[in-house]
């Protein structure tokens, strides 16, 4: 395994839809705060605004735990345990240059490593074309997080785009709201990034969860998806730009039988942890011919 991701969690073959998975969102699965802490966080964000103006900070969904449930009549079902958090507390903490002494003492604290750190969770899409390329982008040396490396589509479930305000309440989300928008967001971010027409896409399944490592194990939901384009079709709306193209600087395809041995090439130092942990758990997955799965709608 690489020591920059880890699999928190590998789905039964196949991958589960939206169907299949459950979140409980609480208070009690919000990181721990420390004494003092937010004066720090505080300095942090404004120091990487005074270099990075154009960030900008926003809630988002941290992730405390996930289990794998086996039910006789539904199939298995996974239970997401989550809290609130933000971008600035993300930067704070899984970003901060103390962030290997906070997994510690959460050890020691709370038997659990991630307890003071933020943990956002991502989202991530190995994205495969009609012929049968999966696809990748070359991130701009502007983003915040891995810039000038290569990625999967992917970013936020926004707890904003269910409840605007900067200041959401956990009972102002129902739990299968957040489901709907952690597997439509993973949409949002293709279409906003790629450039590509919702009605070309998939329904998402979700392969499993992945940590990145090299940002104290921040976790990020890496799904399947299927686009009905061709590579080359792919590239001219990519090439014609969109929402979110000052993201990225190039697209990249590499064919999807190439993929079990991606580690052996060149190309694998040049990923962002998401996107390694995005490729380990599709290679795992026993795809054989890939399945047509349903349009987004």
């Amino acid at each position: 395994m690489d020591p920059e991701v880890s699999l928190l969690l590998q789905c039964p073959p196949g991958g589960l839809p939206q169907e299949q998975v459950r979140v409980e969102l609480s208070p009690a699965y919000d990181r721990h705060p420390l004494p003092g802490e937010d004066k720090t966080i505080t300095a942090i964000w404004e120091s990487r605004v005074q270099t990075q103006p154009w960030l900008f900070n926003a809630p988002k969904f941290r992730l405390h735990s996930a289990t794998l449930e086996s039910t006789d009549s539904a199939g298995p079902q996974l239970l997401l345990r989550l809290g609130l958090t933000s971008y600035k507390d993300f930067l704070g903490t899984n970003w901060s240059s103390s962030a290997s002494w906070l997994r510690q003492q959460g050890a020691t604290d709370w038997n659990d490593k991630q307890a003071y750190l933020a943990d956002p969770l991502g989202v991530g899409a190995t994205l495969l074309t009609a012929d049968n390329f999966l696809v990748f982008l070359r991130r701009s040396l502007q983003v915040a997080e891995a810039p000038g490396l290569v990625d999967v589509p992917g970013g936020h479930p926004e707890p904003q785009a269910l409840c605007p305000g900067d200041s959401p309440q956990h009972k102002d989300f129902p739990g299968e709201l957040v489901v709907r928008e952690l597997f439509s967001s993973v949409l949002q971010e293709i279409c906003d990034e790629v450039n590509l027409p919702l009605l070309t896409l998939s329904q998402p399944l979700l392969l499993g969860i992945a940590r990145n490592e090299t940002s104290a194990g921040r976790a990020s939901a890496e799904f399947y998806v299927q686009c009905s384009l061709t590579s080359e079709e792919v590239r001219n709306y990519y090439l014609s730009g969109g929402p979110e193209a000052h993201e990225s600087t190039g697209i990249i395809f590499v064919e999807a039988q190439k993929m079990q041995r991606l580690q052996e090439t060149e190309m694998w130092a040049e990923l962002c942890p998401s996107a390694k942990g995005a490729i380990l758990l599709y290679s795992r997955l026993p795809w054989g011919p890939h399945p047509a799965l349903p349009t987004a709608l």
